[in-house]
Order: structure tokens, then C-alpha cells, then sequence
């Protein structure tokens, strides 16, 4: 609480400009809200994948009906196209840390707007820890930070990823799945409840999917994915 008071005088004292267009940003985040209107918002779809679908929300999509994901559930919050195409690549190869705090704010204000019961903790998707050093931050952490002012957990620690695998660019679905078999590790048991994934993009889902399944063969009961946007489906 102290800390999103901080974060609220802090604000209006600086207000930031608009990461798209440079107006003077909004609700303490890096966009204003003309431009935060206009980014490509899914609406609800697949409840497992966050597909968009004809048939209404509610409805699994038929992909998910012919081989269901580990994970049970996705939130995604934009298509993954221009603009946010171009905020994702900020965050993720500029180092835009300030944008990533303001993306986290979008997950925390959907997962809100969700209403559903809160996860037992919080978990980033990991980086290889050649990757992480490449880098200097994991951009998974960062988006998941500010869900800690909604009173949940997060817990960074608990899945590592072991194996640095090729670049998943240009690969189909199936091979992502066979280039990431038994990349992550959970360093202890989960002993059942509900744990949320955070990621910055879903392109197939091999990702999520994989780390799904090895935090269910730890005991986690429910694995559900929250990212900021997902490639859609022809």
C-alpha cells in the first residue's frame, strides 16, 4: 500500500509522456489514454488459450478441444501487432523498465476486472541463466511486479529454466514443443493450489504449455497464464 502511494505522488509530481505518441500519459502509465483505447484488445475468446472465436467467450476453441494444454487457462490482453508489437520490443531489447511496470498494470487491472480467486503465487516464466545475464533482467519478472500491489505473491524462484534452447523463430508448433521437452525444473514440491504464469507474449503456447506440465508433475493443482499479448490463429 505504501508503495503504490509512493508510486501515486510520484506520478503526478512527473508525469510521463506517452510512449506512442508523447502526450502527457494517464493513470501512471506510460501511455495516454487515445493511445491505450486504440491498442489491438482481445476480446474474451478460448478460455484455455485466449483465442478469439465466432462462437463467443466461454467456448473452447477447437484446438484446445482436440489436445488440451496443460495450462488451464489464458488471459491475453492485446493481439500481438503494431503498436504493441513495437512496447513489447521496448521492454524486452531496450530495457524499457518504466514500460514494463505499466504493462504489469494492465495484467493487474484485467486480472481485477476478472474477479476470479486469487492465485496462490505468482510465477515469471525463467530465463536461462546465460540468457538472464546476456540481458540483465528477465522481462517475465518485471511485467509480474506490480501484481504484488494486489496483494499476491510472487515467487521468482520456484521454476528455473535448465536448458538454453535455440531461438523458437520460424519453428512450427510441433517443433517448439519438441525444442523445449524438459527445459524448466521446479526446485521444490507444490503441494497442490493454483499457480498463475507470467509472460510477455504467446505465440503457440509450447512455452507455457511445457512449464505448465512440469509444475503439474510437481503438484500444482492449476496453472493458468496471464501475458500482455498472443499471436492469433488463422
Amino acid at each position: 500500500m505504501v508503495n503504490s502511494w509512493l508510486e501515486s505522488v510520484h506520478d503526478r509530481l512527473f508525469p510521463a509522456a506517452c510512449r506512442l505518441c508523447r502526450a502527457p500519459a494517464r493513470d501512471g502509465l506510460d501511455l495516454c489514454r487515445d493511445c491505450l483505447d486504440d491498442l489491438p484488445w482481445l476480446p474474451p475468446g478460448c478460455p484455455r488459450c485466449a483465442q478469439p472465436l465466432d462462437a463467443g467467450p466461454g467456448t473452447p476453441c477447437g484446438a484446445c478441444s482436440t489436445r488440451p494444454p496443460a495450462y488451464d487457462g489464458c488471459i491475453a490482453l492485446f493481439s500481438y501487432e503494431f503498436p504493441v508489437d513495437h512496447l513489447v520490443h521496448r521492454v524486452k531489447f531496450g530495457g524499457d523498465l518504466a514500460l514494463a511496470r505499466s504493462l504489469g498494470m494492465l495484467l493487474r487491472r484485467r486480472l481485477r476486472e476478472r474477479g476470479s480467486p486469487a492465485p496462490d503465487r505468482v510465477v515469471p516464466v525463467p530465463l536461462h541463466p546465460s540468457r538472464l545475464s546476456e540481458r540483465g533482467f528477465n522481462q517475465a519478472r518485471e511485467l509480474a511486479r506490480p501484481l504484488r500491489a494486489a496483494g499476491l505473491r510472487l515467487d521468482d524462484r520456484l521454476c528455473r529454466r535448465i536448458r538454453r534452447t535455440p531461438p523458437q523463430a520460424g519453428l512450427s508448433a510441433d517443433r517448439r514443443r519438441r525444442n523445449l521437452r524438459g527445459s524448466f525444473e521446479v526446485r521444490r514440491p507444490v503441494a497442490g493450489g493454483h499457480v498463475l504464469l507470467v509472460d510477455d507474449v504467446m505465440t503457440t503456447g509450447a512455452t507455457l504449455d511445457e512449464l505448465a506440465r512440469t509444475l503439474k508433475r510437481a503438484g500444482a493443482a492449476r496453472v493458468e497464464a496471464l501475458v500482455i499479448a498472443r499471436t492469433l490463429r488463422p
